[in-house]
């Protein structure tokens, strides 16, 4: 994959993590700025994320759901997702719609 086609896969998983939510903020993932950072090379694909708190109700069953919705995606050829507590999570990673969203502004 050259360097346009990674971006354009790249808009793609971005527009399937905003069909993920987290339980307890009405926001998809990616506008609470849970997603650190996207790496594609070649149809692998590497997302590194967060929670809003290591307690969190989904923190089993979130990745495997981003996992299994990525890869279906075409031309992804595998997908891993690491969770990470570093830096730690916090409301001011949530996109200006978000927070319009959510009453914040």
């Amino acid at each position: 994959m050259n360097l346009v086609e990674n971006s354009q896969l790249e808009s793609k998983i971005i527009e399937v993590l905003e069909t993920c939510y987290d339980p307890e903020i009405p926001a998809n993932i990616y506008d609470l700025g849970l997603v650190y950072a996207i790496d594609v090379a070649d149809g692998d694909v590497r997302i590194t994320m967060t929670l809003t708190t290591p307690n969190c109700p989904v923190a089993v069953s979130l990745p495997g759901e981003i996992q299994t919705k990525v890869e279906a995606i075409e031309s992804v050829k595998s997908v891993k997702v690491d969770v990470v507590w570093d830096p730690p999570w916090d409301t001011s990673r949530i996109s200006e719609g978000a927070k319009l969203q959510l009453g914040m502004i």
